[in-house]
């Protein structure tokens, strides 16, 4: 029973409560460190130079008058990052993207840095670094990318996921196909087919903290990194690749974290912190301003997507297919073969096509941002069902309920569900008082449906019990959104002593075995069923101290409810012993007790969500205003609640953001125009309603507490839920986002021409 991964319907006394998080008060009085709080003895401060160029051939780079000014330590190009990927595509791509070498590729593209003794010198010797561009013609729009006369990218990669191999280089960098059935006898036998095209534009994931990290390179070739990021243990490896470090030699710490939303997943500039390092021999602290995190960090996709369906008066769906293609920045993704994979997941089909185009443009290379690819893909998708919904008369929630997946379903994208959550969810939005409740003038309702797969992945965690009885659990999962009081709960639980004995620190990558990021919604999954395993090992020692103690075979001891019990009537005169009481033993039973767990977690299970959105349209101006939000989601089991409902709600909030204001805009030469938030506007609180939540528990059977992910869903939903609502007030489609005003507006006009 171990490591037994199956849920077998136990109750609990700790998980599912609403304790303090560990971390509030160090984050509320100032005391947490974050990326940019670590100082070291001589540390100089490092700068980096970007181009100003959509797309230019550098010809030359002159850095002798920036190494001749007084207090310059380091001065780096390309040529202080040479190749050492030994053929891996993806890890060369990071090292281009880090550091330009005979191009650069987007508008603030690293092209060469300083390191100086403080950061006045630093900016000066940036000015002197001379360098000659050949301005080469640019695009950056993802249809544009695509035409037989846009300029390539990148002369080196040619379209993968295509047969035969392609003879010229394309923007089109990889092709995904998935579904199955024979969607072309769907269509014949609908009765009303839909088209429909959509466009979303580029957004960014909007976290508080800018990217910073202080590098550390000493003559023996060790290293230390401090950083913020949600896998200092991917950091490691990567970065210890591009510089030719043994891993051994790189020690990264994870700092706090003040945001990542799955743009702090990728490697951007702390292999430059390192080189900077290794060439100055002194540590070296490098932070992003704003500006340069959005010009030179990973936004997510814009995109151009065609959807076709198919259905039956009766309202049985026949056929679905749709046309993907998103941009991937000037760096080759997975992007399209996300958005392919999720678009038509809510749905029980027979018959569905997706195909994904990943495209290279002249942007940012692009990064996941919280459900990656599966909001652009539901816009389109969502939408289009709530015009064949109307198209054939039926209530657009009745409508997705007949076509719903469930268990059993074969998914768009190839496995078959198991136990899933998209039909709870959806009949609790249909009997929800926000449906019921009534409209006032000016506004509409919109709902939509959302998906997720949420991943598993290499963990490890250590649990060690003090001599007074507390408990220490390391584990390697960066904190993103909670973990620190969830696994504390899980670790309570299942050792059965109170959450105020638990403490939580996240550790080193010196410290611990390979952990993976802290994305795709498995940090409370994968590390949950690790500490479970930690502590069922710490269990067993325990229960064999107790034996030892009793001088009794062990298979005669339990463990419940915090004690180890001698179970049989012949033992019944034998008192009960505490983890207390094991603990102030152990120095004469044994010494230290503690429990250890390596796993590759599998069986994430998938997620769904519906929402519920009211909005607000002045008639004057178009501007548009969320008056209500409720956010049903399917939790597995909700360890810590509040936490859950936050996730729900910062997704909801994103998502919000994405539909009505968000996007990157790009002038005629490929630079961008809003670097910062005072133009690139994310919504504060002013903006949004109380953002309800419905957190619905549907046991994942994979897991032993039966979690699923609750992180990445609840952003999915938002964009179609909100263009759905503003069709129900304004009569017309919205196939753009963000839905601005003046957007909105003309849709208003093209319909009354």
């Amino acid at each position: 029973m171990a490591n037994d991964t199956k849920f077998r319907n136990r109750k609990f006394k700790s998980v599912g409560t609403r304790p303090p998080r560990p971390d509030g008060l160090d984050k509320v009085t100032g005391r947490a460190k974050y990326g940019a709080d670590t100082f070291a003895p001589g540390q100089l401060i490092g700068l980096v130079l970007r181009s100003p160029h959509a797309h230019a051939q550098i010809t030359r780079i002159d850095t002798s008058k920036a190494e001749k000014l007084n207090g310059v330590k380091a001065v780096i190009t390309s040529k202080d990052l040479p190749d050492l990927t030994d053929g891996d595509r993806d890890l060369y791509d990071t090292l281009e993207n880090c550091m330009a070498r005979e191009r650069a590729l987007y508008d603030g593209h690293a092209v060469a840095a300083v390191a100086a003794i403080d950061a006045p010198t630093a900016r000066k010797a940036l000015k002197l670094v001379r360098v000659t561009y050949q301005i080469l013609p640019h695009v950056t729009d993802v249809d544009e990318a695509i035409k037989p006369d846009a300029p390539i990218v990148q002369p080196r990669v040619y379209t993968r996921g295509v047969s035969p191999k392609p003879e010229s280089p394309s923007n089109i960098a990889r092709v995904s196909e998935f579904g199955h059935g024979d969607v072309e006898a769907g269509f014949r036998a609908a009765d009303i087919i839909v088209e429909k095209s959509y466009k979303t534009e580029q957004t960014h994931q909007g976290y508080i903290e800018p990217h910073a990290c202080l590098a550390s390179v000493g003559p023996d070739g060790h290293g230390e990194l401090w950083v913020t990021t949600q896998g200092h243990f991917i950091y490691r490896n990567t970065c210890a690749a591009l510089l030719g470090m043994d891993v051994a030699k790189l020690k990264v710490t994870s700092s706090e974290i003040g945001g990542g939303f799955g743009g702090k997943t990728h490697v951007w500039m702390e292999p430059i912190a390192l080189a900077l390092s290794r060439k100055a021999n002194r540590p070296v602290k490098l932070e992003m301003t704003r500006d340069e995190v959005f010009r030179s960090t990973g936004p997510t996709s814009s995109t151009s997507i065609d959807v076709k369906i198919g259905v039956k008066k009766n309202g049985r769906i026949t056929a679905a297919t749709a046309d993907l293609r998103y941009q991937d920045g000037a760096f080759p993704g997975t992007w399209a073969m996300l958005g392919a994979m999720t678009s038509y997941a809510c749905y029980d089909l027979k018959n569905v096509k997706t195909v994904g185009y990943d495209i290279l443009v002249n942007r940012p290379k692009v990064a996941a941002y919280r459900a990656p690819s599966a909001p652009m893909a539901a816009f389109a998708v969502e939408s289009t069902i709530n015009e064949v919904a109307a198209e054939i008369g039926m209530d657009p929630v009745d409508f997705r309920i007949k076509n719903a997946a469930k268990e059993g379903t074969k998914s768009s994208y190839g496995p078959t569900y198991g136990p899933i959550g998209i039909g709870p969810t959806l009949a609790a939005v249909k009997k929800h008082p926000h449906m019921r409740a009534r409209l006032g003038k000016n506004q509409g309702r919109g709902m939509a449906c959302g998906f997720w797969f949420n991943f598993g992945g290499e963990t490890c965690t250590d649990l060690n019990i003090g001599t007074d009885g507390t408990v220490t659990l390391t584990v390697g999962t960066v904190d993103v959104g909670g973990a620190r009081a969830s696994l504390s709960l899980i670790a309570a639980e299942e050792l059965g002593i109170p959450y105020e004995s638990v403490k939580c620190n996240i550790t080193d990558t010196g410290s611990l075995g390979h952990n993976d990021m802290t994305d795709g919604s498995r940090g409370t999954f994968s590390s949950g069923m690790s500490t479970i395993f930690a502590a069922r090992n710490a269990i067993e020692e325990l229960c064999q101290r107790a034996a030892d103690t009793w001088e009794i075979h062990v298979k005669d001891v339990v463990w419940d409810d915090g004690k180890a019990i001698a179970k049989g009537k012949k033992h019944k005169m034998l008192k009960p012993l505490s983890l207390d009481e094991l603990a102030a033993g152990s120095p004469n039973t044994g010494g230290p007790i503690a429990g250890h767990s390596q796993i590759v977690a599998d069986g994430a299970g998938v997620s769904f969500a519906s929402h519920i959105c009211d909005i607000e349209v002045d008639p004057e101006t178009s501007a548009t205003k969320v008056v209500r939000y409720t956010v049903v989601q399917d939790a597995g089991k909700a360890i810590h609640p509040d936490y859950v409902e936050g996730q729900f709600q910062g997704g909801a909030a994103q998502g919000i953001g994405w539909a009505l204001n968000e996007e990157y805009i790009y002038d005629e030469n490929g630079r961008l125009q809003n670097p910062g938030f005072l133009d690139y506007r994310v919504p504060v609180c002013s903006d949004l309603p109380f953002i309800d939540t419905e957190i619905l528990e549907i046991p994942n059977p994979n897991h032993p507490y039966g979690i699923r992910g609750v992180g990445e869903t609840s952003i999915v939903p938002p964009l179609a839920a909100i263009g759905n609502a503003v069709s129900d007030v304004a009569g017309v489609r919205m196939t753009h986002v963000p839905m601005s005003p003046p957007r909105i507006r003309k849709a208003i006009k093209d319909t009354q021409v």
